[in-house]
């Protein structure tokens, strides 16, 4: 069985810090025997075929092991197969045809997060901003971009998510990693 994945890396490539150039990773990905490996951006997005029934969690581990031992450095990464990004891109309770995709951003977690958490933020105090919870992603409405967004900065504690890996990707990223990874991509 062939699966296509997005691989999703966190904080690489961001001033000039923890470089994995695109190129490189794609080599790294084929040299794995992951097939159909494409990149998009210079910020950690990349997707692959694979055969066999590895799980999304095995790929993971051992995604983050090959680029630690050929970069020098941890990356947090999360394996997300085509059937997960679509379900985030369907499910999402903002009205994102309507907005632009700067204002809307899928933080992609790798569980379920602690609810009474997020249930210490006075959601009232962002406003417009605001946020909603679906399965391990939280989705952010942020009409002024996620530079300017001060739940985005109060979401980004890692108290907030302790124990997970938590990666955000804008609205436009979010369609074009389930376009690639599509039975037609």
């Amino acid at each position: 069985m062939t699966t296509s994945y997005a691989l999703l890396l966190r904080g690489i490539n961001v001033g000039g810090h923890r470089k994995v150039p695109m190129a490189q990773l794609r080599s790294l990905l084929e040299e794995l025997g992951h097939r159909d490996v494409r990149t998009y951006l210079q910020s950690g997005n990349a997707v692959f075929t694979t055969d066999g029934d590895t799980t999304p969690e095995e790929l993971t581990a051992a995604l983050e092991g090959a680029i630690e031992e050929r970069f020098g450095f941890h990356v947090d990464c999360l394996v997300l197969d085509h059937e997960r990004l679509a379900a985030v891109a369907e499910n999402c309770p903002f009205p994102a045809a309507e907005l632009e995709g700067r204002q809307l951003h899928a933080f992609y977690l790798s569980g379920p997060p602690d609810e009474q958490r997020l249930a210490g933020l006075d959601r009232a105090a962002y406003l417009p901003e605001d946020f909603a919870l679906g399965d391990r992603v939280l989705y952010l409405y942020a009409p002024e971009g996620l530079g300017r967004s001060k739940l985005g900065e109060a979401l980004s504690r890692p108290a907030l998510f302790k124990g997970l890996t938590v990666t955000a990707r804008n609205w436009n990223t979010v369609v074009k990693l389930v376009e690639m990874t599509g039975p037609h991509a």
